[in-house]
């Protein structure tokens, strides 16, 4: 890793703020190609293209039988089990704490008089159907679908469908833990289309989430007109600040996200040149036996040396990265960021893994807009109304005065009506 200051620094920085979502044009012909095939052909085409790109065997069945999910399960060893369990439990207790609540006390669903006569509230209500696109190609990813089915199950959604090619017994043993039903082993651009359009064996969803690579994301940003997605996920990205932390923890954690992809994005500021140091060999050291890792921090990977915290949190807020790690004192200063993990025994591996928030986390800078995947994203928020005849003696002065501002005679009618 680089350690950088001045002018290099104030380049990259200012490079890093303007950056945006990955570059899909390489992909996105063929992409293109791959989803209006299975929109037109459906079946066929995803078992051509599953045949070809994920292993799915001549006649093997794209749906995996409930009695598969549920002997991976049985089969798992009891450690993995117990981690399963505690990872999906931590899970299931912080997305129901995020949940919109019914009750009249609670701020989310309510009915108030906004004025006499005139009552306004929302109502919130679960999502039909959902697609979890769950990632099986460098890494089998277990985690990510806990990440994203249990929302899905908090939030009330009552068709859960999941895909992932050649999906390791892991995965398919988090599968029927969580009780899901429709587990489809196919990925890539055919899956998403799948999920989007409909097949005869794949029945459509209103939403699909989950992270994947440039031919998923592509396939997500063409079919995003006509089904619902969470956001476009990119390569990996991580800022840590410390002034005085432990090299070893930093590095480790720097690491950690590297070794997901060669084109992750890490980055360690710093007030403390030795640190800098420290560090810079302790993540060589540590990427000997990690070429992934190895190729990611020194193509993407940067130690910034700044003048004082303020200007490292200020920094970090123009990165927006996805994983921010910054000493707990640091925390009501930070604006923008995907997740935050505070202070040194929060290894940004437990967001990935066991702590319970999501690791459904945007990148590309879109934590300037958005947090990670929540209960949120499977529920809908509808508006309601009510007006009584009082109310509405009260209101149409106004609005019909607004009304015939815009020229729409037939809104002041509507009201006009009401009161004669």
């Amino acid at each position: 890793m680089r350690i950088l200051e001045g002018a290099a620094q104030s380049r990259l920085v200012t490079a890093l703020a303007g950056r945006g979502a990955t570059d899909l044009t390489e992909v996105e012909p063929v992409v293109r190609r791959i989803v209006n095939d299975v929109r037109r052909n459906g079946d066929r085409a995803v078992r051509r293209y599953a045949g070809r790109l994920d292993g799915l065997g001549k006649g093997e069945p794209l749906r995996v039988p409930e009695a598969d999910l549920q002997q991976a399960w049985e089969r798992t060893d009891p450690e993995l089990q117990q981690a399963i369990k505690q990872s999906a439990g931590n899970i299931r207790r912080y997305a129901q704490w995020q949940a919109p609540q019914a009750s009249p006390q609670a701020s989310n669903e309510w009915r108030r008089e906004i004025q006499p006569g005139v009552f306004v509230g929302q109502l919130v209500r679960p999502l039909e159907s959902v697609g979890c696109y769950v990632p099986g190609g460098r890494y089998p990813l277990p985690s990510t679908l806990l990440m994203t089915v249990i929302p899905a199950q908090v939030a009330g959604v009552r068709q859960i469908r999941v895909a992932s090619p050649h999906p390791a017994q892991a995965t398919l043993a988090a599968a029927a833990f969580l009780g899901v039903r429709e587990f489809y082993r196919v990925g890539g651009a055919q899956a998403i289309a799948a999920l989007a359009y409909g097949t005869e064996e794949i029945p459509r969803v209103d939403k699909i989430v989950g992270p994947g690579n440039h031919y998923v994301t592509a396939a997500k940003k063409l079919v995003a007109f006509d089904c619902a997605i969470e956001f476009l996920a990119g390569p990996t990205e991580a800022v840590i600040i410390s002034a005085d932390g432990d090299p070893a923890c930093i590095a480790s954690d720097l690491v950690a996200q590297a070794e997901h992809d060669p084109d992750a994005l890490c980055i360690f500021i710093t007030t403390a040149r030795a640190l800098a140091k420290r560090v810079q060999k302790e993540v060589q050291k540590r990427t000997r036996a990690n070429p992934i890792a190895a190729q990611s921090l020194s193509r993407r990977g940067g130690i910034l040396l700044v003048a004082s915290l303020d200007q490292a949190v200020e920094t970090a807020n123009r990165i927006a990265p996805e994983h921010l790690t910054l000493p707990a004192s640091l925390a009501s200063a930070v604006q923008h960021a995907g997740a935050v993990f505070l202070d040194e025994f929060t290894p940004q591996a437990a967001g990935d893994y066991v702590s319970g928030p999501n690791h459904v986390l945007p990148t590309g800078g879109m934590a300037r807009v958005r947090g990670g995947l929540s209960v949120l994203d499977f529920v809908r928020v509808i508006a309601c109304q009510q007006v009584s005849r009082e109310g509405i003696r009260r209101i149409t002065p106004a609005g019909i005065t607004l009304a015939n501002a815009e020229g729409l005679k037939g809104h002041a009618e509507a009201f006009r009506v009401r009161c004669s």
